[in-house]
This record gives C-alpha cells, structure tokens and sequence, in this order.
C-alpha cells in the first residue's frame, strides 16, 4: 500500500511541474520517494524480475552511451527507459522507476538503463544488481565532491564484491583503473580483486582502440592514471588516444591491457575520439545480446544526440552546437574535435555551481594553448568568466587580440554576441558546464530539463 500511495503522489506532482512548466520531475519525485520509503528502488526492482537492469558509470560519456543503447535496443522492438536527463544520483533511478511503473508497481517495459554518478554507483549497487555493468572511464571531475581518481576505484572495486554473477561486465580496456576491474592476468597484489576477476573471467568483456591513425604525439596535462593499479609502478604506453587511455602495460608486474573483444566499427555517430569509445560499448553491449548487425547499424545512423552532447539547434537561421565540457578530459576533447570540425566562432561558459563542482582550479590542466590561435571569436561567459579570462591571457604567448578574445558575463547576452559574430555558413560552437549547459538550453528552447 505505501508504495501505491507514493508512485499515485509522485505522478500526480510530475504532471503537474510539467503543466505548470517548473520543470520535468526528474529528481525530486524519487527523492520524494525515498523520503517515504528508503527501499523504494530495491521494492519496484524485485517486484519486476522480468526487467533486465543496464547501469553505466564513469566520469565522460554515461548518457551519450545510454542513449546509444536505447537507440539499437528500441531498433530491435523492446520497449526501453532510462534516466534521459541524466539525473544519475539514486533520486534521479528512483523517479525513473516512479514514472515508468503503473500504480501497482508494474513495469510493462523490457530493460531499464541507468546512468550513475561515479559517487553514487556503490550505493546503487546495494539496491539494484544489474544485468550488465558498463565502466566507460574514471577523470579527475570535481575534485571537491569525488577525490581524486585512485579513491573512486577503490570504491568501485569494495562494491563489485557484492554484485552476483548474474551481472556481465562491460570495460573500457584502454583506462588502466577500468579494465584492471576485471583483469584475471598479473598476480593482482589484492585478494579481493582476485576472486572477482575470477568469478567474472567468462563474463567479463573489453572494448578499446586500436588505431594508429588516432594515436596522440603524447601525452596530456590531464592524464590521470599512468600508474599500474597493481604494483604502483610507473606505466608505459606503446600508443596514448588522449588523457590516459591507450595500449598500456607495466614493465614490473606485467599487468597489461587486456585483449580487446571489439576495437573498431564500420560507423561512428558521433565526432571525436571520446566518442569512439561510447559507440563501441554501446555495439559491445548489443552484441552480446545478440542483435543483429543490420539493425545496430540501422539504429546508429539514426541516432540523435542527447541534450548538450553535440546536439544542434537552429537559433535565428544560425547553428548551434554544444559540447558539454565539464573537466579538463573533456574540454580538451571537445577543443580537438570542433577543431576538427574547423570551428570559428566558440563560447566557453564556466560556472562552479555543485552539479559542476566549486573548485574551478581544473581549467589550468586545459590544453588551450593547442587550439585557441586557430579560432576567430571567444566569448567567456559564466559564474567564472574572469577566471576563464585569466587562463587563456596566459597561454604563454598573445592569445588573440583582445577583440577577437570577448568576456561577456551575461548568459542570454553573450549568446546573442556570439551568434551576431557568426555567419549563417558558420557554427556557433558552446562548450559550457554542466549547470552552464542547463543554462543554455533554457535560453535557447524555453524550458527547462530537470
């Protein structure tokens, strides 16, 4: 009865935050939820045995690849949901179970995809034990809210002792901190994590690059893990793709990336390297449940991007494209690919808000110096714009002149500078932050997400 009366409450208020335009109840009903009932996720997952549990984890690339999933498994005629505004905290999976449940607690859909918060997924993992767990990578990203990187995976790696062998894992093969999650070679120095790796031998799965032509000259400024997560020793790389992600293996203990079991597919899309790899899960994934070819490759050419990830709008005759770029990974990955894609005009906006985290000192490990000469406008804007401003003064030469290099900290008003400066040829590229991004959008579409 106490669920009944929670899920009748929680769509009851969602319908009305829609009508009244306050936003999409994509939150605050599971927390509301949650409030009612702390085992609200555990009671509608055990209630609906039937449905298959897809959870996606790590710091870049969680909706983009959910989204990729939904695309190829609602291709194939199975009726799908997830966590769509990326609300990826366990309020967020509690009002997705909420919305998507009749009010007995029924859910007629066939799989479940649920991103998660690289903070919230041990928790998660206590509520639900999932049919596929895929780790896409781990990124220095709000170093206030999560620590730094080693301490993430220690705690991905506590939690995975309690999943069932029921769940197949799906890892990104070129992070060291990922793949080391399923490994059975080297010796691993930690009992724990050898059992797992051999309890999951036969259910464990790699994706990865292996492509000279997208091989980086060298190393980042934000290259995170390039330590062995076995001995400690220093790593060594036949070929870096960006950040730490590549061919690595350690020389001491003879831990090494593992044999890919996908490396490359005939269509990507999406732009960027970064992309590559959330394509490649994503077709992974499928194929394991053994869709046919023709329809993921059916489904990736019509797929559309998620809200702020490469998504295009059509602003006063003008393209905009916004690339969210929330931490040092991904701005330099969004800075090569627009490069790649010879943009002109750019708007960065920096906030340092709690979705985007308050310590905005990580814009210093940003590449800049590598891209910004080749663009015509900058336009700063955000919580942070002098910040930004500052950073790219010091790029260790004249940036640009000061009239191509334009700090506007209104929003709405730089966006409509940003689009008077750019011709109805050209794209006006927005590379902002999360909360910046929601901020965006908003300006531009007239509503709100969360």
């Amino acid at each position: 009865m106490g669920n009944i009366f929670i899920i009748y409450l929680g769509k009851l208020l969602v319908y009305s935050s829609r009508l009244l335009n306050l936003g999409q109840g994509s939150t605050w009903p599971g927390h509301l939820a949650l409030n009612l009932n702390k085992n609200f996720i555990k009671d509608i997952v055990n209630q609906n045995p039937n449905l298959k549990i897809i959870l996606i984890a790590g710091t870049n690339g969680k909706t983009t690849t959910g989204k990729l999933i939904q695309t190829i498994l609602e291709k194939n005629g199975e009726k799908v949901f997830q966590n769509e505004a990326g609300a990826n905290l366990t309020n967020g999976i509690a009002s997705s179970l909420l919305l998507h449940s009749n009010i007995l607690s029924t859910i007629h859909y066939n799989y479940a995809i649920f991103e998660v918060d690289e903070a919230t997924l041990p928790l998660v993992l206590n509520e639900i034990s999932p049919d596929y767990l895929i780790l896409l990578n781990l990124f220095r990203d709000q170093l206030d809210r999560y620590g730094e990187v080693n301490m993430v995976a220690e705690k991905w790696r506590r939690s995975l002792e309690k999943l069932t062998k029921k769940t197949r894992l799906i890892l990104n093969a070129d992070d060291p901190q990922i793949a080391f999650l399923g490994l059975s070679q080297g010796g691993a120095s930690i009992p724990p994590l050898r059992w797992i790796a051999k309890r999951w031998k036969d259910n464990t799965f790699f994706f990865g690059l292996d492509n000279k032509k997208l091989i980086t000259s060298s190393s980042q400024h934000a290259s995170d893990s390039t330590y062995c997560p076995n001995c400690s020793s220093k790593l060594h790389y036949d070929s870096i793709y960006f950040s730490h992600l590549g061919d690595w293996k350690c020389n001491n203990c003879g831990l090494k990336r593992p044999k890919l079991d996908i490396s490359e597919y005939s269509y990507y899309p999406l732009s960027g390297i970064y992309n590559r790899y959330n394509t490649l899960a994503a077709v992974l994934l499928a194929k394991r449940l053994g869709i046919q070819q023709k329809r993921i490759n059916s489904a990736l050419h019509e797929f559309k991007p998620a809200f702020g990830r490469q998504e295009i709008l059509r602003v006063k005759n003008k393209n905009i494209q916004i690339f969210l770029s929330k931490n040092p990974t991904s701005f330099n990955e969004s800075l090569r690919t627009i490069s790649d894609l010879k943009a002109q005009n750019l708007l960065f906006v920096l906030n340092d808000r709690i979705p985007d985290g308050t310590d905005t000192s990580w814009i210093w490990d940003v590449d800049f110096e590598d891209f910004v000469y080749q663009f015509k406008y900058i336009i700063i804007s955000g919580d942070r714009a002098l910040d930004l401003g500052l950073r790219l003064k010091y790029c260790g030469k004249p940036i640009i002149h000061d009239s191509q290099l334009i700090i506007q900290e209104d929003l709405k008003n730089s966006i409509l500078f940003g689009l008077n400066k750019t011709l109805k040829s050209e794209t006006l590229y927005i590379l902002p932050t999360y909360s910046a991004m929601l901020e965006v959008r908003k300006i531009l579409t007239g509503k709100k997400i969360l």
